[in-house]
C-alpha cells in the first residue's frame, strides 16, 4: 500500500525535481558556484516559491470557504440551541436538514475548506520527499546522481544541506547544530504568528462564542509550532530551508489577506475600515457606512462659493446712429 502511495507521488516528484534544477541551472548561469550551498539553498527557496504561487487558487477558495463558515456560525448555534437535548433520531434528522439548508442558502459547504488542503497535501509530501532523498542519495528524474552528490555535500555557513540535528548533536557538528537549532526555533515562531495573527485580527467575537472550530485553532496554535520543533530535530537542513521558506511564505500570505480581505465582524475588518476614513479624509471625502446595505461609500465635502457677478454686457444696436459717438440716436425731420 505504501509503495503503491510513493508510486503516484513518483510524477510529483519529477516535477518537483525539474523544476528545482532549472532553478540550479540558473543561479549557475548567474555565477554562483554549481556545488555550492548558495546556489542549492537558493534552488530550494525558488522551488518553494514556484509551488506556492501555483496553489494561490486553491488558497483563495479555501480563504472563501473558511470565510463563509465564520459567517454562518451565528446562524448554526441557534439550530443547535433549538435541537439542544433533543437526542431522538427525528430531531437530529430536522437538525440535520435544518443545516443542509442553511448552507444551501448562504453558498457555503463545510467540506471546502478542507479541500485545498487534501489537494496540496501530496505536492507537499512530494517536496518533503524529494528533498529529503537527496540526503540519502535518491534520485528522481532530472536530480541525477552527479546533481544529488552535490546537493548532499553543499555547506551553508559551514553545515551541509543534508545534516540532521540529531546526528550532528552526536557528532559534535557545532555548525551543525547551531544552524538547525537556529532554523528550526524559526520555524516554530513562523508557524506560531501566523495562526496568532489569524485568531487574533480575522475571527469575529460571534464566531468564536461556542464554535468547536475555533477551539480547535486554539489548540492548534501551540500544537503546532511544538511538532515543528519535535519533528524538526529529524531532518536535513535542506527539508528544514523548505518548511522555514513555505511559513515564511504563508505568514505574508495570509497578512496580505487579512489586511484586505477580512472577515466580517474581526478587528481587522475594524482596521480596514479605520484606514479607509482615514484616506478618505485625506481626499476630503466622508466615509459613510449604509448599515441596511452593508457597504461603504464616500461622498465629497462640498461647500457653497459665492455666486460671482455676472458682467453686464452692453446692448448692441442695429442702426448705425447707435454706433455714433455719445451713444444716442438722432432723430430727423421730414424733409422740407
Amino acid at each position: 500500500m505504501i509503495d503503491f502511495f510513493y508510486s503516484l507521488l513518483h510524477p510529483i516528484q519529477w516535477v518537483v525535481a525539474w523544476i528545482m534544477v532549472r532553478f540550479h541551472d540558473l543561479f549557475t548561469l548567474l555565477g554562483f558556484n554549481p556545488a555550492g550551498g548558495a546556489a542549492w539553498s537558493l534552488s530550494i527557496v525558488g522551488l518553494v516559491v514556484v509551488i506556492r504561487i501555483l496553489l494561490i487558487p486553491l488558497f483563495v477558495k479555501q480563504i472563501k470557504a473558511m470565510r463563509g463558515m465564520q459567517v454562518i456560525q451565528p446562524e448554526m448555534r441557534k439550530i443547535q440551541a433549538k435541537y439542544k437535548g433533543k437526542n431522538d433520531p427525528a430531531s437530529r434528522q430536522a437538525m440535520q436538514q435544518e443545516m443542509m439548508a442553511l448552507y444551501r442558502s448562504s453558498g457555503t459547504n463545510p467540506m471546502a475548506s478542507c479541500l485545498p488542503i487534501l489537494l496540496q497535501s501530496p505536492i507537499f509530501i512530494a517536496l518533503f520527499h524529494t528533498l529529503n532523498g537527496i540526503g540519502q542519495g535518491k534520485t528522481i528524474g532530472p536530480l541525477d546522481q552527479t546533481l544529488v552528490d552535490q546537493a548532499d555535500k553543499a555547506t551553508i555557513f559551514g553545515a551541509q544541506l543534508s545534516d540532521v540535528f540529531m546526528k550532528s548533536w552526536s557528532s559534535g557538528n557545532w555548525n551543525a547544530i547551531v544552524l538547525t537549532a537556529v532554523m528550526i526555533v524559526l520555524m516554530s515562531a513562523s508557524q506560531f504568528i501566523t495562526q496568532k495573527q489569524l485568531m487574533a485580527k480575522n475571527t469575529s467575537s460571534a464566531s468564536m462564542e461556542g464554535n468547536p472550530f475555533a477551539q480547535q485553532q486554539k489548540l492548534m496554535l501551540y500544537v503546532l509550532p511544538i511538532i515543528f520543533a519535535v519533528s524538526g530535530v529529524n531532518f536535513p537542513i535542506g527539508v528544514l530551508l523548505y518548511w522555514l521558506t513555505t511559513n515564511v511564505w504563508s505568514m505574508g500570505q495570509q497578512f496580505f489577506v487579512i489586511r484586505r480581505m477580512p472577515n466580517p465582524g474581526s478587528l481587522a475588518e475594524k482596521e480596514l475600515e479605520e484606514r479607509r476614513a482615514r484616506r478618505a479624509a485625506r481626499r476630503g471625502q466622508v466615509l459613510s457606512t449604509d448599515p441596511a446595505a452593508g457597504s461603504t461609500t464616500t461622498a465629497e465635502h462640498t461647500t457653497t462659493a459665492p455666486a460671482r457677478r455676472q458682467r453686464q454686457q452692453p446692448k448692441r444696436g442695429n442702426s448705425r446712429e447707435q454706433r455714433r459717438p455719445g451713444g444716442s440716436r438722432s432723430s430727423q425731420g421730414p424733409n422740407r
